[in-house]
């Protein structure tokens, strides 16, 4: 996720800080120090992360817009100058604006700061309940500043380094961002799941069998070479990022099984299957960027043996060589996917639901138009009523079948005189039906239970008379 930092350029922060043994500090230059130290380290070990510096004391500036430059980072950090009052507030919105305009409304960025805890634990309640406030522990020097934002590096900014395995071939990568933890609600005593160190290719699959599947989150796959220069992670310096951040830059010239992956996929238009721990799976495969770029992406699916049920199990997966017969013809003319259910599903029972409330509207204004072609509309009358009553016990909604009651008993009080008699015997008896059952007595509200049309004198020559 982006990182914006918002750094307060009030008068307050050139208040002095006595420091033993040493000259004397600004509340500012504790915070520069602190900054300095985030930036070397996300320009060694974190530099795809895109990065903006914001000012802020009564108004808010965006000082760098994001980046990946951490020297023009740093530069803003000296030229900084001193303002009025802080004003927190309009700072926030700032950060809101330019999150917005850069990265949209759903994306999360880092925010740390010291001020106004009450207010910020707040904030993060408000705002999903995820993040953290870092602040310093003991006297505000140097050691407290650099432990804090050790702190915060260990915690949000540390690269996650693994190794990929696909067979006796293996490759160091980096995983960009850094994967976190997942909860699994439906267990008694949930327990996070980690990512683990070894990511071990378990297959290949066409990209039309798994198609665009539900992935949990999205990251960058890295390959680590080091230079005989520069002991660091990757090839190329902060300049050479923003222009390419491809599989092959990042390799160096060194042969490298995680370029051979990348290609070897993109050529292919396959996927690599990729078992992220216990019973958790993903996927590996090429993402361009414009004509010239591609990455190597890895996506995570939900945990469990079964994530796509399309492929049925992923542990039940093999060779077509292993299979009797290849399971997409001699002229790939089908496929095995999806994998079919031992037990047939009857979709045939419609299910209603009403998200809106256009939908129950419009199945109640059915039931009216029904009941003003009575005797004629008898059965579909029925019909209509008892998928209502059926839905609304399943809800629990009562007051739906005592309101469908009174537009009932309405409907036939506004009967023409010229209406048959049928019509009136009917809409009341189903007015009743649907008042007894309102009342939650299991004598009148079992779901199994089908109101049925009323045998009077009058319906004996009709379709009227058909029962449901």
């Amino acid at each position: 996720m982006p990182t914006v930092v918002l750094m307060d350029a009030s008068l307050s922060m050139t208040r002095p800080v006595s420091l033993e043994g040493s000259e004397e500090f600004q509340r500012k230059n504790l915070a520069v120090h602190g900054l300095t130290m985030l930036f070397e380290h996300m320009a060694m070990n974190y530099r795809l992360e895109f990065t903006a510096l914001v000012a802020f004391s009564s108004l808010w500036e965006l000082m760098v817009p994001f980046t990946r430059d951490y020297n023009a980072l740093q530069e803003a950090l000296s030229n900084l100058e001193d303002f009025d009052k802080t004003c927190l507030e309009l700072a926030l919105q700032g950060v809101s604006t330019i999150m917005q305009q850069e990265w949209g409304s759903a994306c999360p960025c880092q925010l740390q700061t010291t001020d106004a805890m009450d207010n910020l634990e707040q904030l993060l309640i408000l705002s999903g309940g995820e993040g953290q406030i870092f602040t310093m522990e003991g006297p505000l020097c140097l050691k407290s500043v650099q432990a804090m934002f050790g702190k915060l590096i260990e915690q949000a900014y540390m690269p996650f380094h693994a190794v990929l395995r696909c067979g006796h071939l293996t490759s160091d990568v980096q995983v960009f961002p850094r994967p976190e933890p997942v909860m699994i609600d439906e267990e008694v005593d949930p327990v996070p799941k980690h990512v683990l160190t070894e990511l071990e290719i378990v297959g290949f699959i066409e990209i039309a069998d798994i198609a665009s599947p539900p992935v949990l989150s999205r990251h960058l796959v890295l390959p680590i070479a080091v230079n005989k220069e520069a002991d660091e992670v990757g090839a190329g310096t902060t300049d050479e990022m923003e222009e390419d951040t491809s599989t092959n830059q990042m390799a160096g010239k060194s042969p490298n099984f995680c370029v051979l992956l990348h290609g070897s996929l993109k050529v292919e238009g396959m996927v690599a299957l990729v078992q992220l721990g216990p019973d958790w799976y993903g996927m590996l495969y090429s993402q361009a960027d414009s004509k010239k770029k591609s990455n190597l992406m890895m996506s995570l699916f939900e945990p469990g043996p079964e994530p796509l049920p399309w492929l049925g199990k992923v542990s039940q997966l093999g060779p077509i060589s292993d299979a009797p017969e290849n399971p997409y013809g001699e002229d790939d003319s089908k496929s095995p996917f999806p994998v079919q259910p031992k037990s047939k599903r009857s979709y045939a029972q419609n299910v209603t639901v009403w998200i809106k409330a256009s939908g129950l509207q419009t199945d109640v204004q059915k039931i009216l138009r029904n009941a003003r072609k009575l005797p004629e509309k008898t059965q579909t009358f029925y019909k209509e009523l008892n998928r209502l009553r059926k839905a609304a016990l399943a809800f629990g909604f009562w007051e739906l079948l005592k309101g469908v009651a009174e537009l009932l008993e309405r409907e036939c009080t506004l009967l023409p005189d010229s209406a048959h008699p049928d019509a009136a015997f009917q809409l009341s008896h189903a007015a009743q039906q649907l008042k007894l059952a309102s009342t939650g007595d299991s004598q009148y509200a079992a779901f199994e239970h089908n109101i049925t049309p009323m045998l009077t004198d009058f319906s004996g020559g009709g379709g009227g008379s058909d029962r449901l």
